[in-house]
Formats: C-alpha cells, structure tokens, sequence
C-alpha cells in the first residue's frame, strides 16, 4: 500500500470514528486523537457503590505507513478522575497496553482502531471483574471463619477418650482440694467457737465455781468438827 493509499486509509477510518464516538474522540493533531473509554462494571456489593464506572483514555497516533504499521498508542486516566477500587491506571498501563499486541498482529493492513478500542475495553473490564472476584472470595472466606467462631460458641469442643480423661482426673483433684479446704475451714471454725466460749465465762461464773469446790472441801471436814462438839459435851 503506497502513502497515499495509507493516508487515505487513516481519514476513512477517522471519519467512521467520527460517528461511533461522537462525544468521546478529542483531536489532537491531523495524526493524532484521543477517545474515551467508559468501563461497564458491576457492582459486587454495598461498598463499590461509592466508585464510579472508571474511565480510560486511549489515544492513538498514525505513523506515516499505517494500517501497514501499528499505530502509536498510550492509556491514561482523565485529569482529576477518582481513584477506582479495582484499577489504577499508572500501575495497570503496561499490562492493558501489553494486551493489545496480539490484536495489532492479527489486524495489521486493516484499519484497527475500533478493534483496539473494544480489546482494550474488554481487557480492562475482564481485569477488573477478577479483583472484584478475588475480593469477594476473600470476603467469603473471612465470613465463614467468623460464623465458624460463631457457631463453636454453641456446640462446644468435640469431647475425646484423652480430652475426657484429662477433665476427669482435673474434675477428682479439684474436688479433693475442695473438700481439705472445707476440712480445714470447719476445723478452724469450730476452734474460733471455742475461744469464744471460754472468754464469756463471767467473773462471778468463775467465783461459783471456786464456791461450789470450797463447799466440797467443808463437807469433807465436817465429820471432824461434829466429833470435836461431842467430846465437848460429855465431859
């Protein structure tokens, strides 16, 4: 195809654009456009709602021999544009680009733009399908291990011969230490008791008691003192 022929070729092709994208191709230069590029993506949950549908720009440059050659093309994001949860730009540039290089080959001599446009729509979108799907398996994996935590509140641990021998041989010495403890917690009390006992013993109490012993030991006497009177008395 000789220049002509290929310059003819980049304004038909321009022309068609023209009317696919009328509010999406910007001109750059007679060689050179930009066409935005708005992504279609699905919500996966409640937290995506707050990211907008991310937008790529793609801009293309005719080199003097195209279609015979690829165009010169370069992705970005529109000035100020929020950042998406599941695609950034800087970093996803050479990946998206480098994705397109099997399209390129196959499509070389033919106009190509608009195939471009869809490849690198698709890859984008299929891209971003794939973090929302990992984040949700994530999401899925960290919901069941906290309705497994849930759920053991209620079923308890799976009891065992070992697990069983163990609780039981704790349970007899636990209640071995609890019964000396009641042992020796009676044995003090009953010794408090006593104490206590002995100290409300009265001064007069005690006096009675020194009292009822004296009387004993004047019982014991008196048959000595009854004798003494008798022998008084016959003489």
């Amino acid at each position: 195809m000789g220049i002509e022929e290929q310059k003819e070729e980049q304004k038909e092709e321009r022309e068609v654009l023209d009317s696919i994208f009328p509010e999406e191709i910007t001109d750059i230069s007679e060689t050179e456009y930009r066409i935005s590029i708005l992504l279609d993506v699905a919500l996966t949950n409640e937290d995506d709602d707050k990211f907008e549908p991310p937008t790529i720009l793609l801009r293309i440059q005719y080199p003097p021999t195209y279609p015979d050659d690829a165009p010169i093309l370069d992705i970005s994001a529109p000035p100020n544009a929020p950042k998406h949860k599941f695609l950034d730009i800087s970093e996803d540039r050479a990946t998206l680009l480098s994705a397109l290089t099997p399209t390129i080959e196959e499509n070389l001599g033919m106009a190509m733009v608009f195939t471009l446009y869809s490849s690198l729509k698709d890859c984008a979108e299929l891209l971003i399908a794939e973090r929302q799907a990992a984040a949700q398996a994530l999401q899925d994996v960290e919901a069941a291990k906290a309705e497994e935590a849930e759920n053991a509140k209620f079923h308890g641990t799976q009891v065992t011969r070992e697990s069983f021998l163990k609780w039981r041989d704790g349970f007899r010495r636990e209640m071995r230490e609890r019964e000396e403890r009641r042992v020796e917690e009676k044995e003090a009390e009953d010794k408090k008791k006593r104490v206590k006992e002995e100290k409300r013993m009265t001064g007069r109490e005690l006096w009675e008691g020194g009292l009822a012993k004296g009387g004993e030991e004047e019982e014991e006497g008196g048959d000595g003192l009854e004798g003494v009177e008798k022998l008084k008395i016959e003489a």
